[in-house]
C-alpha cells in the first residue's frame, strides 16, 4: 500500500520530483548491506525475531586467482562470499546480508563512535510491547527507551538493542510525528503505516 502511495505521490510531483539531487536519476534507497558471522543465524533472527520476509540467496562468489574482489568490492583479492541473503522488513529498504571469508578479515564489530560505525533502526507502533518482546526473546536491550522532548526530534522515542552476533540495532517510534515537521516543508522518509 505504501509503495502505491509513493508511486502516486511521485507521479503527482512529476519527473522532476528529485531533480535537486546531485546524483542523476536517484529516487531513493534500495538496500543496505551488512556482513555477519553467519548468514543462517542472521536470517533466522531477522525472520523469527524481527519479522522480516526472506527472499532469495545468492552466492558463492570469489575472484578466483584474479583481483576482481579487490577491484570491485574493495576487499582482499582472496576474499570470498560463501553466501548472502536478501530480506525485507516491513516498509523499509531491503537488506543484503553477507557472509565473507577473507585473509585480512576483522571480526571486531565497530561501535557507533568508530569510523564505519553504524546501526539499523526499526520503527514500531508499540515501543513498550516491542521492548518486552525483545527481552522475552533473550535479546539484550541497552537501557530504557529515551523520549526526545526538545529539538527537532522531539516526539521520538528510541532504544538500542543488540543482534545475537553483537550488531547494533534500534527501535524508534514517533506516532505523532517529530517537532522538525513544524519548521520544514520537506519530510524525512517516514516508515509509519
Amino acid at each position: 500500500m505504501k509503495t502505491i502511495a509513493l508511486t502516486v505521490a511521485t507521479a503527482a510531483l512529476g519527473t522532476d520530483a528529485f531533480a535537486d539531487s546531485s546524483l542523476p536519476g536517484m529516487t531513493g534507497t534500495d538496500h543496505v548491506g551488512f556482513t555477519v558471522p553467519s548468514v543462517d543465524e542472521a536470517v533466522t533472527f531477522s525472520q523469527d525475531v524481527i519479522g522480516c520476509n526472506v527472499f532469495y540467496p545468492l552466492g558463492p562468489f570469489s575472484g578466483g586467482d584474479s583481483t576482481w574482489m579487490a577491484d570491485h568490492l574493495n576487499v582482499d583479492a582472496k576474499a570470498e562470499i560463501p553466501t548472502m541473503q536478501l530480506v525485507r522488513c516491513g516498509y523499509g529498504a531491503n537488506f543484503e546480508i553477507f557472509e565473507y571469508t577473507a585473509p585480512d578479515q576483522d571480526t571486531k564489530l565497530p561501535r557507533n563512535s568508530d569510523i564505519g560505525g553504524h546501526h539499523i533502526a526499526f520503527y514500531t507502533t508499540d515501543m513498550d510491547g516491542a521492548v518486552s518482546y525483545l527481552q522475552d526473546k533473550g535479546i539484550e536491550v541497552l537501557g530504557n527507551p529515551t523520549t526526545m522532548t526538545d529539538g527537532p526530534s522531539a516526539g521520538e522515542t528510541w532504544v538500542y538493542f543488540l543482534a545475537p552476533w553483537g550488531m547494533q540495532l534500534e527501535l524508534v517510534s514517533y506516532p505523532d510525528g517529530k517537532a522538525y515537521e513544524a519548521e520544514y516543508d520537506e519530510r524525512l522518509w517516514d516508515p509509519r503505516p
